[in-house]
């Protein structure tokens, strides 16, 4: 199979690299190295990337996408880009909608012209806003994103059900919970907890410690990101997620057990955009992809400290 992966240097989508090369897929790589986080990370994850086509350029850049269509000849597009985070999305709404939103469409309508290709995309758990029942279900209305981040990949599931409807493209939209493990975006909560404590540094603690999160590890991801390539048809939406949930004040006590030290707590007020819960259903992704998260959070952090340890020696605390 010929693969687009769009975002294919980030975290999530160099480990859905590797894993459709090792199957004996064509991949192609579409990555703009931006510098929301240090884009040496990113370059670094590429170069883990041999046989693949790395591609620097922008999902925006019609000209770009148009043309790497034509040459590719894609049986499908996995578009992870984006810019991602809530919080930053507060600051920037406008780069967010231009993006996530403009972007989309860019690829969509490249699809569009070339019939068949199956179109999945990564939306994200924040679409369920301020959601009080639980666990959040794939049939729940999200009428009510409280980021702009969130509102953007909403829109973005709107906006591929439009193009299904009218030019029958199969797409695929997956709903990510939290996800960590190697090579994680410095910024997210984990890899910076992480540093932090190994460090002696004190943590930010947002809130009372009692907002849950359906945290989910790379390999459970990747692994529902295959399946969702291999039975994309028609048009669905999946939660991809451990289907646990793990408070703030749990997830910091676990944390620094795995990593043999106690962390340093410093308290702020909640922050603007955050959700009290997260927590994924995924009996429909069970049972049309035979997903089978199995990674809990407990053996996902070891791993990641493992990981960390022996990637930032410097930076581990001695």
């Amino acid at each position: 199979m010929k693969v687009l992966v769009t975002g294919g240097a980030g975290f999530i989508g160099s480990h859905l690299c590797e894993a459709l090369m090792a199957r004996g897929d064509q991949v192609t790589v579409l990555d703009n190295f931006n510098d929301f986080y240090d884009p040496a990370i990113k370059r670094g994850n590429a170069a883990l990337l041999k046989g693949a086509r790395v591609v620097e350029g922008d999902i925006r850049d019609a000209d770009l996408v148009n043309r790497l269509f034509e040459e590719g000849c894609f049986d499908a597009v996995v578009h992870l880009a984006a810019m991602a985070g809530v919080r930053p999305s507060l600051d920037d709404p406008l780069l967010y909608q231009d993006v996530n939103l403009r972007g989309t469409m860019v690829l969509l309508e490249a699809t569009r012209k070339k019939p068949g290709t199956r179109f999945v995309f990564a939306s994200s758990s924040s679409v369920y806003g301020g959601n009080t029942k639980v666990p959040f279900h794939e049939d729940d209305p999200v009428l009510t994103p409280i980021s702009p981040y969130a509102a953007t990949k909403r829109a973005c599931e709107l906006l591929a059900y439009t193009h299904h409807h009218l030019f029958g493209i199969p797409v695929t939209g997956l709903r990510f919970f939290t996800v960590y493990g190697p090579r994680q975006r410095p910024e997210m909560a984990i890899h910076k907890f992480v540093r932090m404590v190994l460090n002696g540094e004190p943590i930010p603690f947002f809130g009372d410690g009692s907002t849950r999160r359906d945290y989910t590890y790379i390999s459970d991801i990747v692994d529902g990101v295959v399946r969702s390539i291999d039975r994309c048809e028609g048009y669905e939406i999946y939660n991809l997620g451990e289907s646990e949930t793990t408070s703030l004040e749990e997830l910091v006590k676990a944390i620094g057990e795995a990593c043999g030290r106690e962390a340093i707590i410093d308290r702020q007020p909640m922050q603007p955009g955050d959700v009290n819960i997260t927590f994924a259903d995924v009996s429909k992704a069970k049972s049309k992809l035979e997903y089978q998260p199995g990674v809990p959070v407990s053996q996902g952090l070891v791993r990641f400290v493992q990981w960390y340890r022996e990637t930032y020696p410097a930076q581990s605390g001695g």
